[in-house]
């Protein structure tokens, strides 16, 4: 059969990669994206390499972003994040992407969404997964999002363009409460572990938090390595989807299994000497925290945004095994920096006592992006048979 074209554009925002879509380029029946970003993206692939598509192999770089128009008065633009299987075929619109959302912004600005006059951009985008906002700002050049500069994100092999992301009141982004059971510490019986403590937060997106000793790990393990830990992975999962079912966001472990992308286990622990995926190695004293992610049954090879946000913002709320093993501070408004795979990432979050818990009034984090290449991405006629029969319009599309 034939190919269907569709105009896109491929970005690197922090350290993952996305194919990003304009919504007037997609169906109006927004039940027919998933077969269509899953074909885009050349899942699911049993390999696990998505050779058959854009897809890079790991959840980092398997993602898919929607810009449209905003349909919100504070944001100039909408946003919507999809997190793609790699073996399965999940399409998860329930989370948001920090580390795409460094490339939101620019990409509203270069495809003329919002007009900026002056040297800097400061752009409201409205997250539809998440229903929050986040304010990009970053420098302009000559009309367009700048790309050179001096700022290196870890992860990431060139300097670029410092994007700043606020995400304003980021708490219970996915299940409507900064701490989803009410407890800085829940404690659940976990096959091959019996009874340990965890710690659900959920900022910008949820996480089940647990200290790396508790599965049997330093903390200082890099992701390939835990990835080869089947028993530490099968562990992790065990812990991911009892935590989203405390969490409310599925009613059994079972259902919690089909929803990989809406809670991640996150394993944290004290500040130590850690090597990182260039080889070299981060002294204790220069972090607060050491953290690993799993993101969609990868350990990420840096920190996912929204979970980096998590992370941060689960050191300050006194009582979460986050905040027990983050060095003290006397500024609780001072940085967090983490120490994760590809070296130290700085945040910070403004937290403060309201109505008798805590309140995340906002995590800002800083990424760098870039704008790869721009063209068409073609999807097989017949991958997609949902759109055929229904012979919705693709904007551009060809035989």
């Amino acid at each position: 059969m034939k190919q269907l074209k569709i105009p896109a554009v491929f970005m690197r925002g922090g350290t993952s990669n996305a194919i990003v879509f304009k919504e007037q380029d997609l169906p109006e029946d927004r039940a027919l994206w998933p077969e269509i970003f899953r074909a885009a993206h050349g899942s699911p692939d049993p390999f696990g390499r998505q050779l058959n598509g854009m897809g890079g192999g790991i959840s980092s770089l398997s993602k898919i972003c929607v810009i449209g128009p905003p349909s919100r008065d504070d944001a100039d633009v909408d946003y919507t994040f999809a997190q793609i299987g790699v073996r399965d075929d999940a399409v998860g619109f329930k989370g948001n992407c920090g580390n795409m959302s460094g490339a939101m912004g620019p990409f509203a600005v270069d495809e003329g969404f919002v007009n900026v006059d002056g040297p800097k951009a400061k752009i409201r985008i409205h997250n539809t997964n998440t229903q929050k906002i986040i304010v990009s700002q970053f420098d302009m050049d000559d009309g367009l999002a700048g790309v050179d500069g001096d700022y290196i994100m870890p992860g990431v092999a060139d300097p670029g363009n410092k994007v700043r992301l606020d995400f304003l009141e980021p708490g219970g982004a996915g299940t409507g409460k900064l701490l989803p059971t009410g407890n800085v510490i829940d404690e659940m019986d976990v096959p091959g572990l019996g009874k340990i403590q965890v710690s659900i937060v959920d900022a910008a997106n949820p996480t089940v938090f647990v200290e790396a000793s508790v599965v049997g790990l330093t903390g200082t393990e890099l992701p390939a390595d835990i990835d080869a830990m089947t028993d530490v992975m099968a562990k992790l999962e065990a812990i991911r989807c009892q935590g989203g079912v405390l969490a409310g966001i599925a009613n059994t472990v079972e259902e919690m299994a089909k929803k990989p992308a809406d809670i991640s286990p996150g394993i944290v622990a004290a500040p130590q000497d850690a090597a990182i995926l260039t080889g070299e190695t981060i002294p204790a004293d220069d972090g607060d925290l050491i953290a690993r992610i799993v993101s969609s049954g990868n350990v990420h090879r840096a920190l996912p945004g929204t979970r980096s946000i998590c992370t941060a913002v689960a050191s300050r709320i006194e009582g979460t095994v986050v905040h027990r093993v983050t060095r003290p501070v006397d500024d609780p408004s001072a940085d967090i920096r983490i120490i994760q795979p590809s070296g130290i990432i700085v945040l910070a979050a403004d937290i403060e006592e309201r109505d008798g818990g805590p309140f995340a009034k906002s995590a800002t984090i800083y990424r760098t992006q870039r704008r790869l290449f721009e063209g068409y991405v073609y999807v097989p006629a017949s991958k997609v048979p949902e759109y055929i029969k229904h012979q919705q319009p693709l904007s551009s599309a060809a035989e």
